[in-house]
């Protein structure tokens, strides 16, 4: 009892060691596997934090907001550009997920509340927490208020709300997660990071981009070393656009290049450039040597955001013949990125506002040729906060707008707010490559450590209510609030797969996330694909969805 007491009032004097403490316990129980099944860090936090909720721990709902806010924010951030794109005709098919689970959702949540005669506030509590979405309550509570009944019996309801809720919401936010993760992937018969690489692949159009530490074994652009046979040639008629001398060496000395150098027997010549030219150049020097002291030249990969207005809507043939002969010396293309995605490489590819060119060459000869499309972006570990700080405080702003549909109001909540304003600025970075730098470390950070944190506060908060109302209630609540949970999910996972043909894991299990308002259960999407993916058709469903699932309050009240 001592020890008990002694930890309650450790946790109580430091709230965050229980909130650190649940998610290195939650992470490490997510890592255990039971045969195909792994539950995963966030619901594994969520888990931990109930369990340490046990002991009575008090702890502030800002960290939530603030956790929350920063996990949805970079979300958006991440997915802008593909965000925008995906928009159109195409997005049709997650609103329509997301009405299908609203409607399933109240067709659930009053069938369940007429077989067991539940009153209003405990029906509208259950669909709080059976689907996560808090906002009912307040909707729901001011439905209850307008109904002009005793004012003790609408206080006994509105208290039933927050029963309803405390019991139904732990498993609301855990039952999503299992079916997304394990169910889903087993009805499709294909893996979330699987369909994830697949539709990457799609997106940047055949562009294999390889992971760190990975690397061709055949690459592009070589140097190799030769040592010339006959004299009389000189630089301009060797070098072509795919081949440059790089360097001379003639009796142990450097020679100065130009193209009327003339080479002479026993020269030793570094050419650089694609491997098949250089082979077939080297070819007519004379012998490939396997080495050379001196002979080396350090190149550099460098990316240039394309702001000279000269070049846009030109082909890339066209933007190289535009570039002087001698700027565009020793330099080689290496790619284009555009809205945060490699483009294919084609005669037909035309450079627009905002691309981001790759280079390679010298570190003179690049520079030379980036003076005449634009700034090199150069890599920093740093995060622009005055660019993420304004777009977190614009997204909380929008939050904060209510519009009233009748008596029911409808806003996008801080989290919604955020997520519109981190798609934005996103998308606004992808075109200013200048401004707003968010190391990729940086927001894979603020996604997981913001979730299972928000997931972690809800668990600490909410875990030793919900246990008590359990044992004083009986299981009856908990198991309805199971089925609210998890019907509406699976009819509208089968309306996805059957009706809609949903045939990629990945962009499915956002898009079902998505219809549920479900950010743990999304979180855990995304660590398993381990790419952005699922994001786009998340945070469409998400959109339409917390509209949706906010009305269902007076909805429930005026039908259970």
């Amino acid at each position: 009892m001592e020890i008990t007491n002694f930890v309650k009032t450790l946790l109580n004097s430091c709230p965050e060691i229980a909130l650190f403490l649940a998610i290195a316990i939650g992470y490490a129980i997510g890592k255990i596997r039971f045969g195909s099944f792994q539950l995963g860090g966030v619901a594994g936090s969520l888990l931990a934090a109930v369990a340490i909720s046990q002991i009575g721990i008090h702890i502030d709902s800002g960290i939530k907001a603030v956790l929350f806010a920063l996990f949805i924010y970079a979300v958006g951030f991440q997915s802008g550009p593909q965000f925008f794109r995906s928009l159109g005709r195409q997005s049709m098919r997650e609103v329509l997920m997301a009405v299908v689970l609203a409607v399933s959702g109240l067709l659930t949540v009053v069938t369940v509340a007429r077989i067991f005669h539940l009153d209003k506030g405990l029906a509208a509590g259950i669909a709080a927490g059976g689907l996560t979405q808090s906002a009912i309550i307040g909707t729901a509570s001011s439905a209850l208020e307008k109904m002009g009944l005793p004012l003790a019996q609408v206080q006994q309801m509105q208290g039933n709300v927050a029963v309803g809720y405390a019991v139904t919401y732990i498993f609301g936010s855990l039952g999503p997660i299992i079916l997304c993760v394990n169910i889903l992937p087993w009805l499709t018969k294909r893996g979330i990071r699987e369909d994830a690489l697949k539709a990457e692949a799609a997106q940047m159009g055949g562009v294999h981009i390889y992971a760190d530490g990975e690397q061709s074994a055949l690459p592009e652009l070589v140097g190799r070393i030769f040592s010339v046979a006959q004299s009389g040639q000189t630089v301009s008629q060797i070098e072509t656009p795919a081949v440059t001398v790089e360097q001379i060496r003639r009796n142990g000395s450097i020679l100065g290049l130009a193209p009327e150098t003339q080479l002479a027997a026993g020269d030793v010549v570094l050419l650089f450039g694609h491997r098949a030219d250089v082979i077939a150049a080297g070819q007519t020097l004379g012998k490939e040597m396997r080495n050379a002291d001196g002979m080396d030249v350090t190149m550099v990969r460098r990316d240039i955001a394309l702001t000279n207005k000269a070049f846009f809507g030109k082909t890339m043939p066209e933007c190289v013949q535009q570039l002087a002969a001698s700027a565009r010396h020793g330099v080689y293309l290496m790619g284009v990125s555009r809205n945060g995605k490699p483009v294919p490489l084609n005669a037909d590819l035309r450079a627009v506002s905002g691309d981001i060119i790759s280079l390679y060459g010298t570190s003179q000869d690049v520079q030379r040729v980036a003076a005449q499309l634009g700034p090199i972006l150069t890599s920093s570990i740093k995060t622009d906060l005055v660019f993420h700080g304004c777009g977190l405080v614009l997204g909380l702003l929008m939050g904060l707008v209510v519009v009233r549909l009748g008596s029911v109001p409808l806003t996008l909540g801080s989290g919604g707010g955020a997520l519109l304003s981190g798609l934005l600025f996103g998308w606004y970075q992808s075109k200013h490559s200048t401004k707003g730098n968010m190391p990729v470390a940086s927001s894979a950070l603020l996604v997981d450590l913001g979730l299972s944190g928000f997931v972690a506060v809800t668990g600490l908060q909410t875990g030793q209510q919900a246990v008590a109302t359990i044992v004083e209630h009986g299981v009856t609540l908990f198991m309805l609030g199971v089925v609210v949970t998890l019907v509406p999910l699976v009819l509208t996972m089968l309306f996805g797969r059957y009706v809609l043909r949903y045939d990629n894991t990945a962009i499915f299990a956002g898009a079902l996330a998505g219809s549920r308002s479900a950010n743990p259960a999304f979180g855990e999407v995304l660590n398993k694909a381990g790419n952005s993916v699922p994001t786009t058709p998340f945070a469409i469903t998400y959109a339409v969805a917390n509209v949706l699932l906010t009305l269902l309050g007076p909805l429930v009240v005026a039908f259970s």
